[in-house]
């Protein structure tokens, strides 16, 4: 068979899915019913085909390869597919393929029209499988400053996350292994394109980039080859006539005269196309007679200069050949940044007939004055500077960018009407028009240019450019024509913005949209966004980096009930959550009576986002009060409520993020494994959410505690990876995840790898003391459980016995219990009664305490329930180490045992 380029047989296939697997060479025999020899000649020989440096760079290519997700193996997405036979430069594109082996950036450098183009794409195509990663193709042209990151991304087919930005979601991507990624046409945004390779490169060694630009980067160990015209006497003569035979096959030129004619054109690719494109029509000889006025200047010169002269020449001459119908869609056609569809040329260029537009865009492709394939069109570059200067000297540029607008409008709202149904790729193929449309709008209210950037803003929004989306809300509150439509944007800016966890601006920016509301003179919404922004501040205190004071909070929220008309089910449910929230000035106390009442107001809204909202704040105070399970049950409505709001209302994607964070802690905290493991799965499967780092490092806990090792330790090398690229945060919700990683080496035998992760369990906190060291406490005391030795262990039970206000100091007063009594302490029974009265609330801390209780008075019903409940629970390495202490059945304890560690 066949899988993306490489042929690889069956069983490779088979051996690729369990390197996935991260199996030993003995595992995979085993599981294939082969010979270990015969398993290494296989990974040998992936190795090889593949071009990959080691197993672990393998094991991650086969997540890709065998799976079917990711891009296609040694294929580079975006390269443009040539119409026509690439001449020439095989020296230059082997050449150039050979430097990407040795250099990490090449830059082709030339004047436009001399081909760096179509050399870095034929050069893409020849380097391909050195790159068994794949990359990209991207080209730049239509892109402005502050868009390098989406244009990447669209190709790449990645988007930005809540906890992701999208230039990290790139680096996610590329980092994978050896990839290449093509920018081409970077003069224009030299700066952001520098800045964007230097971040990449920093970033991913594995990665290689080529650029194609008139000047260079300037980044350090950047390799600049200069793209020279091809060479006269040959190529550029081969390029003539074949470009002439297969618009006219019975052609026939005077050898003579192309050689007069390419010299002339000083073998520029573009120029000689521009020319050939209208010797069927003129003959090579009228063709030089035709040109040659525009030449004559050129006469006694060469070098760059002179070449970008003659390239002019060419255009102009071929600009003065069109009538007057082809000359006014030409400049027309300038107002588009990128490709553009005959839908677009109609209501922009043709005015508003599609006859019309048809014939003369298939005109202007005649003479190439317009390139297109599958049913859109494009200026090249240098053409559409040319196209844009006349444009200018015009007088009908005010009026062809007001229709380039009207269209851009037009284009967004009939997008916006199917975000249900298949929309990305056209939106994807309209996005930098759309942007370069709003960016042309001149400052102050206007309804055209508020339409557009608000549907901007939720078109970005569902393809998930959250920092993109938030632009645009706010640049459509600045172009509202009224203090009310100004709210609603800065409204929806404000929950795009606590999307991505930026609980400080958000809550500005619903201030500012409760000022426009109070300017509207709309008391309803003044008091909506008032509560909504008290409850913000204390619903998400963590993504404050300074905690909003309690008694201007209390102001807020006092204002808001002046004056909202508690008639109105919305508003009542509003002020109802924020009294329930702000009641207490700890963290995350709301008061449980209000908070019942909150709910009560929402269910009558019959709006899911509130009832989700009111219903976290019965599920905080329930588990502010150790009533987890109850937690866990109101969380499960939380759950129940997510298919009901949609993926592309950013009003929806704070609830959504907050039910999927919460979901998987709090079923560890009644020990329900399972829950745990498929609500951290559909997390990272809910695009809202995206596979970031946290969201990844919340499925390590329940895999490990379910006993679940190998995919653990796979997930825990990506997720420390992706720290480390990010830059090594803070951040705590790490930690227990790293712990978690300690405790399976540790179990396994592997003390200095369980050492290493404790350590970074620790590092990922930073100096900061978070309750999330519960979860390293509870592995220390299991690890000293598993050895039967424990140094300092009084610290570690005072420890563990402090009341901390977090769901895994269960976990670790359960562990250092049955610690006390593997070591004998005297008062070992006294710490097995004081945890268990939080045994009723977890189901792991059940078992653990009747294992412990069957330990300390040799009681195998104890052990039996033991047994039973990690059953119950699917614990399948604390049922075996259960099983190794009761007779007759400590044979069946081994051989699971061994079978779990075998391939960590």
């Amino acid at each position: 068979m066949t899988v993306d380029r490489v042929e690889v047989s069956e069983r490779e296939v088979e051996v690729l899915v369990a390197l996935r697997d991260h199996l030993s060479n003995a595992r995979i025999a085993s599981r294939l019913h082969i010979s270990v020899r015969t398993v290494e000649g296989h990974v040998s020989s992936l190795l090889r085909k593949y071009g990959v440096a080691d197993r672990r760079e393998l094991a991650a290519l086969a997540v890709t390869v065998a799976d079917g997700t990711g891009p296609a193996v040694g294929q580079l997405a975006g390269i443009p597919i040539a119409r026509t036979t690439f001449i020439g430069r095989g020296e230059e594109r082997d050449g150039l393929v050979a430097a990407l082996q040795d250099s990490r950036l090449v830059t082709l450098l030339g004047p436009g029209g001399v081909g760096k183009t179509r050399l870095a794409a034929a050069v893409a195509e020849a380097a391909a499988s050195s790159f068994p990663f794949g990359g990209a193709f991207v080209d730049l042209v239509p892109v402005r400053d502050g868009f390098v990151a989406q244009a990447v991304a669209t190709t790449l087919g990645v988007s930005e996350g809540p906890q992701l930005p999208l230039v990290n979601a790139i680096i996610e991507r590329l980092a994978r292994g050896r990839s290449l990624l093509i920018l081409d046409n970077c003069e224009h945004l030299l700066e952001a394109a520098a800045a964007f390779v230097d971040r990449v490169l920093s970033a991913c060694p594995t990665v290689t980039v080529l650029t194609t630009s008139r000047e260079r980067l300037g980044l350090p160990g950047e390799r600049g080859v200069p793209v020279a015209p091809l060479p006269l006497g040959s190529d550029a003569e081969t390029l003539f006539c074949q470009r002439i035979e297969t618009a006219d096959p019975g052609a026939r030129c005077d050898p003579d005269v192309v050689a007069d004619l390419c010299s002339r054109l000083d073998g520029l690719p573009l120029a000689i196309e521009l020319a050939a494109a209208r010797c069927a029509s003129l003959g090579a000889a009228g063709l030089l007679a035709g040109l040659g006025d525009y030449l004559r200047l050129l006469a006694g010169g060469r070098g760059t200069a002179v070449r970008h002269r003659s390239l002019r020449a060419v255009i102009d001459w071929s600009h003065d050949l069109l009538d007057d119908e082809e000359r006014t869609m030409f400049r027309r056609l300038s107002v588009f940044s990128g490709d553009f569809d005959l839908e677009a040329v109609t209501a922009v260029a043709a005015n508003g007939d599609p006859a019309a537009a048809a014939d003369i865009l298939g005109r202007l492709v005649d003479k190439s004055l317009v390139t297109g394939r599958a049913g859109r069109w494009r200026l090249l570059a240098t053409v559409h500077a040319f196209a844009a200067e006349q444009l200018g000297h015009s007088a009908e540029g005010a009026v062809a960018r007001g229709r380039y607008l009207d269209w851009a409008a037009t284009t967004a709202d009939a997008l916006q009407n199917r975000l249900d149904q298949r929309w990305h790729e056209d939106f994807d193929a309209v996005a930098d028009d759309l942007r370069a449309a709003l960016r042309g709008c001149p400052p102050g209210p206007d309804s055209m240019a508020h339409r557009l950037a608000r549907a901007l803003g939720q078109l970005t929004f569902a393809r998930r450019f959250l920092t993109e989306s938030i632009d645009h809300y706010q640049t459509a509150a600045r172009h509202a024509r009224t203090p009310a439509d100004a709210a609603r944007d800065l409204w929806t800016a404000a929950n795009c913005t606590s999307a991505r966890y930026a609980g400080q601006p958000a809550f500005e920016l619903l201030l500012a949209a409760a000022e426009q509301a109070r300017t509207a003179g709309d008391a309803s919404m003044h008091a909506i966004l008032l509560a909504a922004a008290v409850t913000m501040a204390t619903r998400n205190t963590g993504c404050f980096d300074v905690e909003v004071p309690h008694d201007r909070l209390r102001r807020l929220l006092d204002q808001a009930t002046a004056e909202g008309d508690p008639r109105d089910a919305v508003v009542a449910a509003h002020l109802a959550a924020a009294a329930a929230w702000i009641t207490d000035s700890r963290k995350y106390s709301p008061d449980p009576v209000l908070a019942e009442t909150a709910v009560t107001a929402a269910r009558a809204t019959g709006d899911p986002v509130l009832l989700s909202a009111a219903l976290d704040g019965v599920v905080a105070a329930a588990r502010a009060a150790g009533r987890h399970r109850d937690a866990h049950r109101v969380n499960g409505e939380r759950l129940a409520l997510l298919p009901l709001m949609s993926r592309h209302d950013p009003r929806a994607a704070p609830e959504i993020l907050d039910t999927y964070q919460a979901a998987p802690s709090i079923a560890l905290e009644i020990g329900d494994l399972a829950t745990a493991l498929s609500a951290a799965q559909l997390a990272m499967d809910d695009d809202v959410v995206g596979d970031s780092c946290l969201s990844a490092a919340k499925l390590i806990p329940p895999l490990v505690l379910s006993g679940h090792f190998a995919p653990a330790l796979h997930l825990a090398d990506s997720v420390w990876d992706r720290w480390t690229r990010d830059g090594r945060p803070v951040l705590g919700e790490l930690s227990p995840a790293m712990a978690a990683i300690a405790l399976v080496h540790g179990l396994c035998g592997d003390v200095p790898k369980s050492e290493l992760w404790r350590a970074r369990a620790s590092q990922v906190r930073g100096s900061v003391v978070l309750t999330h060291s519960t979860f390293l406490t509870f592995v220390e005391a299991r690890l000293g459980v598993h050895t039967g030795r424990y140094d300092g262990v009084e610290p570690l039970l005072t420890l563990a016995f402090t009341d901390a206000p977090c769901g895994t100091s269960a976990y670790a007063r359960a562990a250092a219990a049955e610690l006390a009594v593997v070591l004998g302490l005297p008062d070992a029974a006294e710490y097995v009664t004081a945890a268990a009265r939080t045994a009723p609330e977890n189901d792991w801390v059940t078992a653990c305490l009747d294992r412990a209780a069957g330990r300390l008075h040799g009681d195998i019903a104890a052990l039996t329930a033991a047994v039973s409940g990690w059953e119950r629970i699917g614990a399948r390495y604390e049922r075996a180490c259960t099983l190794l202490l009761i007779p007759g059945r400590e044979v069946t304890g081994r051989n699971e045992l061994a079978s779990l560690c075998r391939d960590t």
